[in-house]
């Protein structure tokens, strides 16, 4: 054989090498570059709102895991829904590693991103190969709400994600996604023939059982984002599902007898319980009530979900919108509120919809330059009113964008008060986040259906007495000796009682840490 032979071919194999090595997708670059812009954005801020509920509920798990204290109160922890599997599993990680419940959410926030990131992928993959689809998905999930700021758990913007990316409601959103991703699949396949999803598949009955499993975790780490996937399901079924012979429809009803069961075999909470609790009704009105101004920017999917509707009415974006949107509206016409926190998955099928169709390959008729158009604009709007804050540093800002809230820690505080010791706060920050450092509040000011409605207000009444300037020293020791009340943490504006003794304060906000009572010897 001549050189030149073996030349050519040594050729043709290196370039056969070339042609199978790896490229990253546009989302793949995006989304990696996405991924540590925003955790980057999440750590920078200190963790507010409701994060001290969930750091809390770790604390409690870290302290006994499979018998947790309510996660603001003196009282037994029994019956909380706050007690997920997600949340244990975080509370396991606590008491291996000795990390703190502020320091699980840290680390939680990029873990919840990932898991949001690839699910968004998968399921739009599901309906479009179009490579950029997945790209214009998450600029439009996380830009186009409205042009006014909403810090809601479970709402998509970038200046939410700030705050909420570590709540077990953005990881139930992430599982969502997959599990819709996971349904269209099955929808889409044959009744005969059932394509591998994954390495070695996870064909027959078993797939069905697995996917009913994750609709099941959703429903016990998020309840309330569990109707939006269930209902998504139901769209994603109702459209990719041709054939309705009597084997497919018994698939899918052991997919949904798994999610039942599993569910409903979680011991630390009976979550079919919740299906008639209204505690949370009253808070979420007003996101009704602002719900034009949160999200209007969405609308400009209008154009694109109208178009696939045309094509065709079992779309399951179409579906879902529809579906979703009855979810919402049923919120308000019968007074659960709650509700109105389904509304992310109804913006989803609009903001998809323009995704999908702004990702279609060049060139475009003038419609779909015009809706291309406006897509920018609004995502510009979307951007410099509401989210710019949400990534742009204070230092490198020349606009001055509203930033996104940077409330105190209260580590100087907590470093007095043993775990479990009963506080009384007057503040607005303190009364959320101190239990998130180990410390009992004597009146929780979350609803919890591990402690019943009427004694959380009754004792909400007692604090506002105690609090109360004219209230006198025996009315203030009566409550202290019921709720084992041993300090005080107190505003600026606030007198100390006489019988209190000043232990500490914040040079920053001016609160003071007083106690009550004897010390406690440690």
């Amino acid at each position: 054989m001549s050189a030149g032979v073996l030349g050519r071919r040594t050729v043709r194999g290196a370039t056969a090498l070339r042609g199978r090595t790896w490229r990253p997708t546009p989302y793949q670059v995006f989304g990696a570059l996405f991924w540590l812009v925003m955790t980057l954005a999440f750590w920078r801020i200190p963790l507010c709102c409701d994060a001290g509920q969930h750091a809390a509920v770790v604390e409690r798990l870290k302290a006994s895991l499979l018998h947790p204290a309510h996660s603001m109160a003196d009282l037994p922890g029994a019956g909380s829904p706050y007690y997920g599997p997600y949340a244990v599993a975080q509370g396991a990680l606590a008491r291996l590693t000795g990390l703190s419940g502020w320091e699980v959410l840290r680390l939680a926030g990029p873990v919840h991103l990932i898991v949001l990131l690839t699910g968004v992928g998968r399921f739009v993959r599901t309906l479009t190969p179009r490579p950029w689809a997945p790209v214009l998905a998450v600029l439009f999930m996380t830009l186009l709400w409205g042009t006014e700021r909403v810090l809601w758990s479970g709402y998509l913007g970038l200046m939410s994600m700030t705050t909420n990316l570590s709540y077990p409601s953005a990881f139930a959103i992430g599982l969502s996604f997959w599990a819709w991703a996971l349904t269209s699949s099955r929808a889409s396949e044959n009744e005969a023939a059932v394509r591998p999803i994954g390495p070695r598949g996870l064909g027959g009955w078993w797939g069905y059982v697995g996917i009913g499993v994750l609709y099941g975790l959703v429903l016990l780490v998020h309840p309330v984002t569990a109707v939006s996937a269930a209902t998504g399901a139901m769209a994603i079924v109702a459209a990719r599902q041709r054939a309705w012979r009597g084997r497919v429809v018994a698939r899918w009803a052991v997919a949904g007898a798994a999610a039942v069961a599993f569910a409903a075999s979680w011991p630390y909470y009976d979550v079919l319980s919740l299906t008639g609790d209204t505690g949370m009704d009253r808070m979420h009105r007003r996101l009704y009530e602002g719900m034009a101004k949160n999200s209007w920017l969405a609308l400009l999917g209008a154009p694109a979900l109208w178009w696939r509707a045309r094509r065709s009415a079992r779309d399951p974006l179409v579906l879902m919108f529809v579906l979703q949107s009855l979810v919402v509206a049923y919120g308000w016409v019968s007074g659960h509120y709650t509700f109105a926190r389904a509304l992310w998955s109804v913006l989803v099928a609009l903001q998809f919809a323009l995704a999908v169709e702004l990702a279609a390959p060049r060139p475009w008729g003038w419609r779909r330059k015009v809706l291309g158009w406006a897509a920018v604009v609004g995502a510009c709007v979307g951007f410099c009113t509401v989210q710019a804050g949400a990534v742009v540093p204070r230092s490198l800002d020349p606009v001055g964008f509203e930033q996104p809230p940077r409330w105190p820690t209260y580590g100087w505080a907590a470093r007095h008060i043993g775990p479990g010791e009963v506080v009384i706060t007057d503040g607005f920050t303190a009364s959320r986040l101190i239990a998130g450092y180990g410390p009992n509040l004597a009146a929780p000011i979350w609803p919890d259906p591990a402690l019943d409605e009427r004694e959380r207000r009754r004792r909400l009444t007692d604090v506002r007495a105690y609090l109360n300037p004219g209230s006198t020293r025996a009315e203030r020791t009566a409550v202290a000796r019921r709720y084992h009340v041993r300090w005080l943490l107190l505003t600026r504006d606030h007198p100390v009682p006489e019988e209190a003794v000043v232990v500490a304060w914040s040079r920053r906000t001016g609160e003071v840490l007083a106690r009550v009572g004897p010390p406690v010897t440690r």
